[in-house]
């Protein structure tokens, strides 16, 4: 597919961000069924809030569900591109204005959006 330009460098893509739960589900699906209408091509679906590990303890725990998007990701023949946490670090950066990605490089959470990103440019 190429862009009007006919560069297709520029040619629009999509990735899909969903947390597990049923109702964001819902219209993650809608969603890709819409790009797959015009001609979209989706890299793939990322997993959001996918598991909040206590900061003391280090227990996991799966608020919103634990393997949503990957059943929706086999139902519409996707790809899976990684999990992003349920990170307090995540919250906290982002709100002072100083996201993860600039004050903590080297956090867990940074690395896991490494991996969604280089999954994100192989597909």
């Amino acid at each position: 597919m190429m862009n009007l330009k006919g560069n297709p460098e520029l040619t629009p893509r999509a990735v899909i961000v969903s947390t597990p739960q049923d109702v964001a589900l819902l219209d993650a699906h809608k969603g890709a069924e819409m790009f797959r209408k015009v001609h979209v091509p989706v890299l793939g679906l990322v997993q959001n809030m996918s598991v909040f590990q206590c900061p003391k303890c280090k227990h996991e725990t799966h608020i919103f569900g634990s393997d949503g998007v990957r059943e929706l990701a086999k139902t519409l023949g996707l790809d899976i591109l990684g999990d992003v946490p349920l990170h307090i670090n995540i919250r906290e950066t982002c709100d002072s204005g100083q996201p993860v990605v600039i004050s903590q490089p080297q956090s867990d959470a940074i690395l896991e959006a490494e991996n969604i990103q280089l999954a994100s440019h192989a597909v």
